[in-house]
């Protein structure tokens, strides 16, 4: 099971506009984002269920500037119960290796898990 997810790196993508740093390449934390994105395209949950990020570990290996093509893709690796594991990667359009990694995401209740997040739902 995989899953790809496309976007144009833009002026509110860059570490500057995002606070990680002040260049104006693909900030670190889009990047991870759009990684995470693949991996709920991945899944295929019912309506009462959601699923939440738990770990992460990402290489961000080669900058991207404002109006590269990116392509972000997770590949399920490991399922066990509710823990699934994904093999991410994203891409640019000239074909270089941007980032690459893991991450893992839980599969939840959505209802029980915003019970316990206070100020939700009070």
């Amino acid at each position: 099971m995989a899953a790809t997810v496309t976007h144009v790196v833009g002026s509110e993508h860059t570490a500057r506009a995002v606070g990680s740093g002040d260049l104006e390449v693909l900030g670190t934390p889009v990047v991870v984002a759009w990684l995470e994105e693949a991996t709920c395209a991945v899944l295929d949950l019912p309506p009462e269920q959601t699923s939440v990020g738990t770990r992460i570990e990402i290489d961000h290996r080669a900058p991207s500037p404002v109006g590269a093509t990116i392509t972000a893709t997770a590949s399920l690796a490991h399922q066990d119960g509710r823990l699934h594991r994904f093999q991410v990667a994203a891409h640019d359009d000239r074909g270089t290796l941007v980032a690459s990694g893991e991450i893992r995401r839980i599969v939840v209740d959505r209802e029980r898990f915003l019970a316990r997040v206070p100020g939700v739902g009070d």
